[in-house]
């Protein structure tokens, strides 16, 4: 496999191709977007904002990085790599889009994986989160990917232009989505199952809900259809503390938490953990 540049990034205004003129990215009408220091595009005007600094805090953004660098989720990674090189043996260009990639990690080891084990063809990588910490924290990890801050909601790339579209507990827009992907283009979701993470909520919550992944009728009813559905389910071996505090952090069940709860949760010295997700593959048609 050969890494490429990514060239179907498109305005987040009117919908025209972007292209890169010197540090910038610009379109027909004469929309411009500054290509950051870091290497990251900030394609998130200020229309499509709800808030002053959407998504993921800094610090919600370094506890992830340091929680997935630490290895905890390597068989979610491998996993995904080895559902997406399924999809990349042959030896036409394709791009591979991962929409909420918040730090980068699960697309800079795709890229790893694909780089060694994949086919022929070219592939271009992007990343989009609409957290500018999680792109800016990203932009670190890999300079051949191209990071992009932007909304799944209107994803700023041409209409069916995306080959792969990866989703990993992110935001997934499934209409959004569809029109970017060109037909026969795969959308991958990776969701919590019923047991995910059951010994940290059992400690944060008082009354503990089954989270049950999305049920994908509507998905069909737009012209998808479900192509694969992969049950992974492991134990984590005992986490340390500062394992448990990121892990904490870096979710909704920080917020979501009483007080008394995450006073429990960081009294803890270790956690043996139930990883447990599902894993479908969506085949736009």
């Amino acid at each position: 496999m050969r890494s490429i540049k990514a060239r179907n990034l498109a305005c987040p205004i009117d919908g025209a191709r972007l292209e890169c003129r010197e540090k910038m990215q610009v379109c027909e009408n004469g929309h411009a977007f500054d290509i950051a220091r870091q290497g990251y595009i900030n394609l998130l005007p200020v229309q499509q904002k709800r808030s002053k600094q959407p998504g993921d805090s800094k610090e919600m953004v370094l506890a992830r990085a340091q929680f997935l660098n630490s290895g905890v989720y390597g068989s979610i990674a491998s996993t995904l790599a080895q559902t997406v090189l399924a999809q990349t043996t042959g030896e036409r260009e394709i791009c591979l889009m991962d929409s909420g990639c918040g730090e980068g990690y699960y697309l800079d080891t795709l890229f790893d994986q694909l780089k060694i084990k994949g086919g022929r063809g070219d592939v271009s990588f992007i990343g989009l989160d609409i957290s500018k910490a999680a792109i800016a924290e990203a932009a670190k990890r890999n300079k051949q990917i191209t990071w992009i801050v932007g909304t799944n909601k209107q994803p700023p790339v041409a209409v069916a232009s995306v080959g792969i579209i990866l989703c990993v507990f992110g935001f997934h827009n499934f209409k959004g989505f569809h029109k970017v992907l060109e037909v026969g283009g795969k959308l991958i979701v990776v969701e919590p199952g019923p047991d995910h993470l059951q010994e940290l909520r059992e400690i944060i919550y008082s009354e503990v809900k089954r989270s049950e992944p999305q049920n994908l009728s509507y998905a069909e009813d737009i012209g998808y259809s479900i192509q694969d559905e992969q049950l992974l389910k492991f134990k984590t071996g005992d986490i340390n503390k500062s394992q448990i505090n990121n892990l904490l952090v870096m979710t909704p069940h920080f917020y979501k938490a009483s007080r008394e709860g995450r006073a429990a949760a960081s009294r803890l010295q270790k956690l043996n953990l139930t990883v447990d997700v599902v894993i479908r593959t969506l085949e736009k048609i």
